[in-house]
């Protein structure tokens, strides 16, 4: 299986594609059922913010970033300077680069005869609505799934957004019956990157990763509390790119327990790759 989820060699031919749309819903609705704690978290946080509800589909048309509209909130109310704010979202989103290097856009009006205005419209609008949820969806489909066409592509794409944007205004417009002063909703993006960040660490057990991280953000916090993550960004961001160019110094600094490789994490016993030949 490619990545743009088309059969492989010797896979034998994809099967057709007859409903690409419902197709595509299909396969995000499990995502997006898992979107709308998220949205509605946000939305809530927006009107108990001080925001007017509207606020919320207006974030999450025009910033449309998951844990970047979460924390625009918080720049904006802290009056964060423009360089702060762009260096934030640069770091936050910074993973969306390679996610794009791979990123199957190229189905889109990829039949010939099809309009250039149309093709160059879809393909704008797959770049700016490239998600993690959307990525993974395109990225790991199953053997035997239909090919991955433009409108199924789309389709998931426009899906994901819509079931952010709607849930966003359904907190919002819940959030402004709920009393003023509550707390914790704006904890749902901090318990969301702790279960991800659980999981990768789950499979690369480098605790020199984590232990970089609080380093960084502790480095961030004496030179100026008021930009503490911005600076530990930055510098965590340094220092992954400095094991990356020297693969001694990567060596040094790892710190690893009990690593699972990735690709036999999850065999059973009786996988034919472990039984001899």
């Amino acid at each position: 299986m490619t990545t743009d989820g088309t059969a492989g060699p010797g896979a034998g031919p994809a099967p057709a594609d007859p409903h690409p749309i419902r197709g595509g819903i299909v396969e995000a609705w499990p995502v997006g059922l898992g979107l709308i704690p998220l949205g509605l978290a946000f939305g809530v946080l927006v009107t108990q913010t001080g925001f007017e509800w509207w606020w919320t589909p207006l974030f999450s048309i025009i910033v449309y970033a998951g844990s970047m509209e979460f924390l625009a909130i918080g720049l904006v109310m802290a009056h964060t300077g423009l360089l702060g704010s762009a260096v934030t979202a640069f770091m936050v989103n910074f993973r969306h680069i390679f996610y794009g290097l791979t990123f199957p856009r190229d189905v889109i009006g990829a039949k010939p005869g099809g309009s250039r205005i149309l093709r160059g419209l879809g393909r704008t609008y797959s770049t700016y609505a490239l998600t993690d949820e959307s990525y993974a969806i395109a990225s790991a489909r199953p053997a035997g799934a239909p090919p991955l066409t433009g409108a199924r592509l789309l389709s998931i794409q426009v899906f994901c957004q819509f079931m952010w944007v709607i849930s966003g205004i359904v907190g919002a417009l819940s959030g402004r019956a709920l009393p003023e002063g509550l707390v914790g909703f704006e904890f749902a993006l901090t318990a969301l990157f702790t279960v991800l960040a659980i999981d990768a660490f789950r499979v690369n057990r480098d605790w020199s990763l984590p232990a970089s991280a609080v380093a960084c953000v502790g480095v961030g916090w004496l030179v100026n509390p008021g930009q503490m993550l911005v600076i530990g960004l930055v510098l965590y961001f340094a220092v992954l790119l400095a094991r990356v160019w020297s693969p001694r110094l990567d060596a040094a600094l790892t710190w690893r327990s009990g690593t699972v490789p990735l690709d036999d994490a999850h065999l059973p016993a009786t996988d034919p790759r472990t039984e001899a030949p």
